[in-house]
């Protein structure tokens, strides 16, 4: 299973009048950390869309344990693992960096795709980073 971690810092725009981050931001920090993961692993969306290969959510989740607050300094953990032929799952932990207290932990699934929305094979380059 491939992992990698992402820091992001929580800004005032994703949070509410109390200062505490807004529930859908996290799914935007999933896809961050997302991202980061497969450049950390030598690839990019970008290269996998010029390919023809898509890579829609078909399901996402998240648990909330604890608020995020402005300005925290956040780590979101990333696993990647193939969930079939044509799908790839990835789970997330969020945490808060000073003292690693668990925000939230979550999972999305991604189902491959070509460019007219028909369903097919994970590309092997993909498949071996997440293996």
């Amino acid at each position: 299973m491939a992992t990698n971690s992402c820091q992001i810092r929580v800004r005032y725009a994703e949070t509410d009048k109390m200062g505490v981050a807004y529930y859908a931001n996290y799914f935007v920090w999933f896809e961050v950390a997302r991202c980061e993961l497969l450049r950390s692993l030598g690839g990019r969306y970008r290269d996998l869309e010029e390919k023809g290969v898509l890579l829609p959510v078909v399901e996402a989740h998240c648990e909330y344990r604890a608020p995020a607050r402005y300005d925290d300094d956040l780590d979101v953990l990333t696993a990647g693992s193939m969930s079939s032929r044509a799908r790839v799952a990835f789970r997330y932990e969020v945490r808060r960096r000073v003292d690693q207290t668990l925000l939230a932990v979550g999972h999305t699934i991604h189902a491959a795709m070509d460019p007219s929305g028909k369903l097919r094979r994970l590309p092997p380059e993909l498949r071996a980073m997440l293996t």
